[in-house]
This record gives structure tokens, C-alpha cells and sequence, in this order.
């Protein structure tokens, strides 16, 4: 006989998420990373942290990790999952696409689909994704007030999610709507590459010390590759290609370009002729529309000589060609030089802004090349969370005269990635200070990120005259301090290996080196050593390694942890009459047990910023 129960039964734990580790593992793709997230996560959740933050590199594949964390967590029980997403149609529909494509049950909708008053809510699953735009988010609070147990994932969620009036006693309208929406009785799960305006604006109260950390899968070329720790001495693996501070002339796109079309037809001819692929270049602009135009007619010029024979400058461009292709590879310019004139007529220019009618141009062509030479050109629009997929080449086209912010930057890396057998053919055009100042971004970043992941607690974010971490109105002067953090890694125990270092009559330098051959990375890591190399500008004179200091009859100390509300390194252990060259201070403290964390203190124009926020 028909038993209504047997079908409502549910008698498969986990099916929906077991689904997705069985359809990346057929696509080959890494799932570590993604486990340990999601399980992370749901740990959390069951232990009653209902805000967190997951952090991990720009495209590194925390689109793969947000589906398979919603199959859990509709396995877990929860009834709606929303994603929110930037406020860009195409961000929706490309990260909707993928959702759509992974056979996650129940499918997905863009929250439009829910709005008509026939659509019930009622006791269904729901996946539904929504931009963070004022009137999309009061339109969806609407539909489903009063609904409980739904999780709302935000991807990109430093980004219009944080309060930037809260030192006002006021909030943005769209933090205040996603507020609404995850009343009192949601989840929180901030998802981002740059967690640091999160945490210094107090978004939705998340806890930092409960943050998950998602680290690339193995395949992921990212700031490692694009900005090594010293790049005067470690060498590039990619072409980068310097360019002046301040210009105007064309001629640098034009390389750019060409430099382009050579690299595409080498790929397709040498590296797998067996399988032609198509590929793009990305030209970021300052942000400014005309800059864009501007950008899209030199383009568009380009191509119309090297298509038209009786062009003024067809013969000089197509020497020039010749030229660099003779340069780059030596023997092969001829077939090159064949291949790009039987084939130029194969390009697509799109623009990527406001101003673009999203009916007539779809950025799937640019995101996705359709064509074998396609030039994508835009700015704010392409600078977070839209993926470019058998990208090869970007070209910035202006340098930042005001200060650069981490987070925005940090976005900017668009060429990070699963790069494939294309990785060595990247390249970067750049101004050489936007460079510099690109790569400290990412230096102070993953300093930040580095002492979270040893798990000393509270994050210390730096900056200095011309990198911020992030901009000023989101930081919540209540309870962040600036100029009194310090840097602190993992606890180790204190040996007497670890003493006669320390207690050593060699020089700072050598202390240090000896500290790294006996503790691991995570107690002293490499990038730190790395860091004081770098900027070291008084020698051996840069670095003071300090005797070691005990904590045990401080009352305002943490014995266990090794913490304490202010800082550990102050004045008189800094000794700076005694050592005016030195900016790197670092300095042991252990506890009556022998168990011991290195601190770590720049003295020079770095500002650290840390949230002294009283945990609930």
C-alpha cells in the first residue's frame, strides 16, 4: 500500500553534500580545502557561533566551497540558504550559473523568481541569491519576513556589507537590510579574500576568533607566484613588464596588444596545437567611464589597421610585430606572424561597466572567451569576484597617486587562479610604483594572515603612507587601537636549544636564522624573516632579537595563552636608546610552564590596527 511517510522520509545523511565531493572528485578537482571549511563551519554552527568569516585568496575556489557548503548544510536541516552576491547582474548570473550547473538540490533562483505572490515559501528548501542592492534586499525581506532557520552566506562580504557610518551612530542602508535579514534567529557566513574590514568594523558582530581559514587548492597560482616576498631576489615566473610612473602615450597599450596576439598564437600553435583555445587580455582602467572609452577606440584602431592592408600603419605594425615575436621566440616569429594575420578578424572588444546595455552584450564572451583574441576593458566592475577564465594578460593604465587600499587591491589580482599549461605565457603591465605598492599590499596581508592562521587570536592589519588596510569610516573607533598592536605567532615550548640561541653572543641577524632552523613555520615563519630582509634599510642594524622574558607574575596576562589586552613589547623592552637603528623588534615570552610564543614589533612609519572588542 502507498505510504505518504516512506516517501517523506529522508534516510540518506549527508546525500547532497557527499553529491558534490563525488562530482568534483570525477572533474578531478582538489576537495581538502573545501572539507575542512565546510566542516569547520558546521562545528561552529553546532557550538553556537551564528557569525563567522571564511578567508582565502582571491579565485581560489570559494565558489566550489559555497555549494558544497549549502548542500550541508540543507543536509544539516536548514530550509534556506541565501547568497548574497555585489551588486553586478553579471556576478549574480555567473556565480547562479555554476550553483545551477553543480545539480545542487533544490536549484537555485534569482530572488525575482520568488516574488510573485503565487511562489509559497512554506516548509520547502529554498537556495536563493540576491545583490546587495537597497531595493532587491527589501523586496526579498519582504517575501520571506518572519521565515527562521536560514543561513545567509555573503560572498565578497567586505565588500557594502560593512557598516560605514557606524563611528555615526547610523547604518548604511545595506548593512542595515542584511541585518533584517539575518534577525536574530540566522547564521552569518562572511565570505572573502580580505577579511580585515570585517573585523575592524564589527560586522554583524562576527567573531574573528572563530574564522576559518580556506587555503588554495594545489592547482592555485596566486600573490606567491604574481608577488614574491623578494623580488630582488627571487625570479619571476611570469612576464612582467614595467611601465612609467606617469604616461600618456599609446604606444605602451599597443605593446600590450601585440605582445597579446604573439602569446595567443604561440599557445595554439606550440604548446597544445592539437586543440585551439581561446584568450583574453584585461585592460583595468582608473575606474573613470571616459578612461574606458578612451581605452576601447585605441583598441578598436588597432585591430582595424592590422585588418585593413591599406592602413597608414599596417606595414609598421605588423613589423613590430615580427619584432617582438623574433624576440620572444626566436625561429617561430615567421609562423606566428601567419597565424595572427589568418586569424585577426577572430577578436571581440567588450566593455565592462554601468554604462554597457546588458542585453546587447553578454560578459560571458569576456569571462569566458568565445573568440580567440578577445580584449575585455573595464574597471570597478571586473575588480572583485569575477572570474576570467584563459586570462593571459592584464594591462593596468594608470598609476594611484593617493593612497592604495589593501582590500580593494588585493581584489584587483584578477590573474590569480588555476592558470593550466598557460602559467608561464601570464603577463602584467604595470606602472612600477603601482606594482611595488601592490605587491607591499600583499606583503602586510599575508603577514595579517599568517599570525591568524597560527591561532594567537585577535588579527593585527598594517599600514603604511601609501598602503591603508582599509578605508577609515569603516573602522569602529570604539574598540579598535591603532600604534599598540604587535605581532605574535604560534606557542611553542621553550627549550634549552631555544635558550642558547637567544643567550648566544652572535649578532641578531644569525639569532634569527638559528630560531628558524629550530622552530617550525608556524612558530616563526619564513615570511617574517623574509619581511625583515626586505625592508632592512640600516643592515644588521635593522633587527634586535631581545633576551626572553617571563610572564609569570603578570597579573593582566592570559599564563595559558600567553595573551594580554595591551601589548607585550613596550618601551623599556624595546631599548630603542640602545638600539636607534633597529625597526624589527622581536622578543620571547613564556610562561612558569616553559611554554613560549615569539613576538614580533616594527618600529618605523607601519601602523598596526587591532580590535580589542570584548568577546561574547
Amino acid at each position: 500500500m502507498f505510504d505518504i511517510k516512506k516517501l517523506t522520509k529522508n534516510t540518506i545523511s549527508q546525500y547532497r553534500y557527499n553529491r558534490q565531493l563525488d562530482r568534483m572528485r570525477l572533474d578531478n578537482k582538489s576537495i581538502d580545502s573545501i572539507e575542512k571549511a565546510v566542516e569547520e563551519s558546521v562545528a561552529n554552527i553546532k557550538n553556537g557561533n551564528k557569525s563567522f568569516v571564511i578567508y582565502g585568496e582571491p579565485q581560489s575556489g570559494k565558489t566550489e566551497m559555497m555549494i558544497t557548503m549549502t548542500a550541508r548544510l540543507l543536509d544539516e536541516g536548514f530550509k534556506m540558504v541565501i547568497v548574497l552576491l555585489n551588486d553586478s547582474v553579471q556576478l549574480l548570473n555567473q556565480n547562479l550559473e555554476r550553483f545551477s550547473r553543480s545539480g545542487i538540490d533544490p536549484a537555485p533562483k534569482n530572488f525575482s523568481e520568488i516574488l510573485d505572490p503565487v511562489v509559497k515559501i512554506g516548509t520547502s528548501e529554498w537556495i536563493i541569491f540576491c545583490k546587495k542592492n537597497s531595493k532587491d534586499l527589501t523586496k526579498l525581506l519582504q517575501k520571506i519576513d518572519g521565515i527562521k532557520n536560514k543561513v545567509i552566506i555573503d560572498d565578497e562580504a567586505d565588500y557594502a556589507s560593512p557598516n560605514a557610518k557606524v563611528n555615526k551612530g547610523e547604518k548604511t542602508k545595506i548593512n542595515a537590510l542584511i541585518e533584517k535579514l539575518i534577525n536574530s534567529n540566522g547564521i552569518y557566513i562572511g565570505v572573502t579574500a580580505t577579511p580585515a574590514r570585517l573585523d575592524l568594523n564589527n560586522t554583524f558582530m562576527n567573531e574573528n576568533e572563530r574564522w576559518i581559514d580556506f587555503p588554495p587548492h594545489p592547482r592555485y597560482s596566486g600573490q606567491k607566484f604574481f608577488f614574491p616576498t623578494s623580488i630582488d631576489n627571487e625570479p619571476l615566473l611570469f612576464d612582467l613588464v614595467l611601465l612609467p610612473n606617469q604616461y600618456d602615450d599609446p604606444k605602451y597599450l599597443r605593446k600590450a596588444i601585440f605582445r597579446f596576439l604573439i602569446k595567443v598564437s604561440y599557445l595554439n600553435m606550440f604548446v597544445h596545437p592539437s586543440r585551439e583555445k581561446n584568450y583574453s587580455i584585461l585592460i583595468h582602467t582608473s575606474g573613470k567611464r571616459a578612461d574606458h572609452t578612451n581605452d576601447f577606440k585605441e583598441v578598436v584602431h588597432i585591430f582595424n589597421v592590422l585588418k585593413n592592408d591599406s592602413a597608414k600603419k599596417y606595414a609598421t605594425y605588423y613589423k613590430k610585430i615580427w619584432e617582438i615575436a623574433k624576440e620572444l621566440y626566436p625561429n617561430a616569429e615567421d609562423k606566428i606572424m601567419q597565424y595572427i594575420y589568418s586569424n585577426i578578424n577572430r577578436n571581440t572588444i567588450i566593455v565592462m561597466n554601468s554604462n554597457t546595455d546588458k542585453s546587447v552584450v553578454d560578459y560571458t564572451n569576456a569571462t569566458d572567451p568565445s573568440t580567440l583574441f578577445t580584449v575585455a576593458i573595464g574597471g570597478n566592475i571586473v575588480s572583485r569576484g569575477v572570474t576570467f577564465d584563459n586570462l593571459i594578460s592584464m594591462f593596468f593604465t594608470r598609476d594611484v597617486k593617493h593612497k592604495i587600499q589593501q582590500d580593494t587591491y588585493i581584489q584587483r589580482a584578477r590573474m590569480f587562479g588555476s592558470r593550466g599549461d598557460y602559467l608561464p605565457y601570464m603577463e602584467l603591465h604595470i606602472p612600477e610604483n603601482l606594482y611595488l605598492d601592490w605587491h607591499k599590499c600583499f606583503i602586510f596581508h599575508r603577514l595579517s594572515l599568517e599570525a591568524i592562521r597560527a591561532g594567537n587570536g585577535t588579527p593585527v592589519w598594517l599600514e603604511d603612507k601609501r598602503v591603508k588596510s582599509v578605508a577609515s569610516s569603516s573602522i569602529d573607533k570604539i574598540t579598535v587601537a591603532i600604534d599598540s598592536g604587535e605581532m605574535s605567532f604560534e606557542i611553542f615550548d621553550y627549550t634549552d636549544d631555544v635558550e642558547n640561541i637567544i643567550s648566544s653572543n652572535v649578532d641578531s641577524i644569525t639569532k634569527l636564522e638559528n630560531l628558524m632552523k629550530t622552530l617550525d613555520g608556524q612558530k616563526l615563519p619564513n615570511y617574517l624573516q623574509q619581511f625583515i630582509e626586505h625592508f632592512s634599510p640600516n643592515g644588521k642594524n635593522s633587527l634586535v632579537v631581545h633576551s626572553t622574558g617571563s610572564i609569570t607574575n603578570w597579573k593582566d596576562a592570559d599564563q595559558e595563552r600567553i595573551a594580554r589586552p595591551k601589548q607585550f613589547l613596550g618601551t623599556l623592552d624595546l631599548k630603542l636608546k640602545k638600539y636607534p637603528n633597529a625597526l624589527h623588534h622581536i622578543k620571547i615570552f613564556k610562561n612558569a610552564n616553559d611554554k613560549a610564543r615569539v613576538f614580533y614589533k616594527y618600529v618605523g612609519n607601519i601602523r598596526f590596527i587591532k580590535n580589542f572588542k570584548k568577546k561574547s
